[in-house]
């Protein structure tokens, strides 16, 4: 067992499953990075950089931001792309939407961390669109999946039904194609290797046995 998952087995108990993704993600980043992150489970990952310098980034246009205030220090004009409140950062900066598209569009965000509905077994990612249901856009997500260096999805492991949501190939409308390079979940941490499923890590908790049987791809277990 390595340290940073001595540390995690010492808090996973106290932690919700969204906050237990989201910790995991966290140790997905590299200092100084410029990192995308979005709605939903993503948005927790400000919680969890223990003093690790990056620059969170938000396509309305804020780089720099900072974690969610509290109460008494919302800015209502101060938010995410999600409409969340944030926080201001030393050096902190503001522009406009355009500025930030073409941030992302132009290769210079190095990571986004971002929800799914589902995602297949060669990095295929569905995030926006479940048909029959109505749905406001797929917003960023597309240019995040196309410009972001790296791509960290974090997301349960099933549907609330127990449905997979990592699959052989996508059955819900697709965001982009091969564009995943990690996996977070409740239960693992896999990444995608030349098209293909690696399981790398087990959450605190979780067996080899829980996640094959709740993984609805096929995968590989690293040795180690």
């Amino acid at each position: 067992m390595t340290q940073a998952t001595a540390q995690a087995s010492t808090t996973a108990p106290t932690m919700g499953t969204r906050d237990v993704i989201a910790a995991r993600a966290a140790r997905e980043l590299r200092e100084h990075d410029i990192v995308n992150l979005g709605i939903g489970i993503p948005a927790l990952v400000p919680r969890y950089l223990n003093g690790l310098n990056v620059f969170l980034h938000s396509e309305n246009g804020v780089l720099g931001f900072g974690e969610t205030p509290t109460p008494d220090e919302v800015d209502p004009d101060l938010v995410n792309a999600g409409k969340q409140p944030v926080s201001m950062r030393d050096g902190c900066a503001f522009f406009d939407s355009s500025a930030s598209f073409g941030m992302i569009r132009g290769g210079h965000v190095d990571a986004c961390v971002i929800g799914a509905l589902q995602v297949s077994a060669s990095g295929d990612i569905a995030n926006w669109a479940v048909p029959g249901k109505a749905v406001l856009g797929v917003g960023g997500a597309m240019d995040l999946c196309a410009g972001a260096r790296r791509v960290i999805v974090t997301m349960t492991h099933t549907e609330r039904d127990g449905t997979p949501k990592i699959v052989p190939a996508l059955t819900l409308p697709a965001t982009a194609f091969g564009v995943v390079e990690r996996i977070v979940t409740e239960l693992a941490v896999f990444r995608v290797e030349a098209g293909a499923l690696v399981l790398v890590e087990l959450q605190p908790g979780a067996t080899l046995e829980q996640v094959q049987a709740r993984t609805g791809a096929p995968f590989t277990v690293r040795p180690d």
